[in-house]
């Protein structure tokens, strides 16, 4: 009579011809999965994590983050990361849950976590007493600390971290691309810092929608929003923005390709302007953004 197999050995080799993943130590030839929202954040997660990590990323180029609905090829191939870096944006506070319904074993890492957020500007542009002043809007925080070197640090932490927990076993690794990372961060820091040596503090500067309002506090500026709480301005608004725009001296709208131009362009026309592009989204984060910066400068000469 043949002797049967133990359990044990009828186990491990089911697990062997199923090719359980968690059993493949994670390598450049087997890399751990995770998901990111934003372009930018796929940026930071690869600089602390190089090949040992493949990355996808749920807002694809063109689309907005305030509104963007994933599609069901991507909530499948979410069932494979490992990790979901969050960010704060607003498409989050809606799929976020369903996300983590779909893959339960995910972690959601909250990389905004540590960052104190500041209101989102917005122009008052019917309001009699204040016509004519960028405020915060009480209820509603602007998500965009990408946009912030310093901020970016702190993000970078909790990427750090995630990612050490996640695979132990490269731990070394991380630790040290994370140290270049940060350097290089730095370096990107006072690089922008000097564009605006001989830039007044307070400067003004125009933006269809209110983007940069972390960068304009690191550097000292001001950012008019055209838009405000994601609504076009009113016939009267408008106009209020083109005086505002006169007054200041202001000859650029900046506007990001995810927005409609009509009515930057509108005020461009009036002011005797021009519309630029700038992008909060882009990929190349470091370069981006030292472009940006870049061309605000040469705007508030």
């Amino acid at each position: 009579m043949k002797k049967r197999p133990h359990i044990f050995q009828l186990t491990m080799i089911l697990w062997f011809l199923l090719g359980i993943s968690f059993l493949s130590p994670v390598s450049a030839e087997n890399p751990l999965k995770v998901t990111v929202s934003i372009l930018p954040q796929k940026y930071f997660v690869e600089k602390i994590g190089e090949d040992l990590i493949d990355i996808s990323v749920m807002v694809p180029p063109g689309f907005s983050p305030a509104t963007y609905e994933p599609k069901p090829k991507q909530m499948v191939k979410l069932t494979k990361s490992k990790i979901y870096f969050a960010i704060g944006v607003s498409f989050e506070a809606v799929w976020l849950k369903k996300f983590a319904g779909v893959n339960p074993e995910m972690r959601i890492i909250a990389t905004q976590n540590g960052i104190e957020k500041i209101p989102m500007m917005r122009h008052l542009q019917d309001d009699e007493r204040h016509r004519g002043k960028a405020v915060a809007h009480a209820g509603i925080k602007d998500p965009h600390i990408w946009l912030s070197p310093p901020l970016v640090m702190l993000q970078a932490r909790n990427i750090l971290n995630a990612l050490m927990r996640g695979d132990p076993a490269h731990r070394k690794t991380y630790e040290d691309n994370y140290k270049k990372f940060i350097s290089n961060v730095v370096d990107l820091d006072l690089k922008i810092r000097n564009q605006f040596t001989e830039t007044d503090r307070g400067t003004r500067f125009m933006v269809y929608h209110p983007a940069w309002g972390y960068f304009a506090k690191a550097y000292g500026l001001i950012q008019i929003p055209v838009e405000m709480e994601g609504k076009k301005p009113t016939p009267k608004g408008l106009q209020q923005l083109i005086l505002d725009a006169k007054r200041d001296g202001i000859k650029v709208v900046f506007v990001q390709p995810q927005f409609s131009t009509k009515s930057a362009q509108t005020i461009a026309k009036a002011i005797g302007g021009r519309v630029v592009f700038a992008d909060p989204l882009a990929f190349d984060w470091a370069k981006n953004l030292l472009m940006v910066a870049q061309q605000f400068r040469d705007v508030l000469k």
